[in-house]
C-alpha cells in the first residue's frame, strides 16, 4: 500500500488535520516529517495515497492550512 504525507506550517495545523481526518473516517497517523521533505513543522500526517483527493478536499473544506503533499 502506498502512503503520502501532508506537511504543515505549524504543529497546530497538523493536530487539527488529524482530528478532522479521523472524524471524516480516514485512516491517518501523525509522524515526524520525513528528512527528504522540507517543512516549517516537524510533524506530518500520513495517509493512504488512494485517499488523497478526498482527504485534501475535506481539509480544504474545514479550513486546514497545509504546506504541501508528498508521496512516500
Amino acid at each position: 500500500m502506498e502512503h503520502g504525507v501532508v506537511v504543515f506550517y505549524s504543529t497546530n495545523w497538523a493536530i487539527k488535520a488529524e482530528k478532522v481526518a479521523r472524524e471524516g473516517g480516514f485512516e491517518v497517523k501523525l509522524i515526524p516529517t520525513p528528512r527528504q521533505i522540507s517543512s516549517d513543522c516537524g510533524t506530518a500526517l500520513r495517509f493512504r495515497w488512494e485517499d488523497r483527493e478526498a482527504l485534501l478536499a475535506l481539509l480544504e473544506e474545514k479550513g486546514v492550512r497545509i504546506e504541501g503533499v508528498h508521496k512516500i
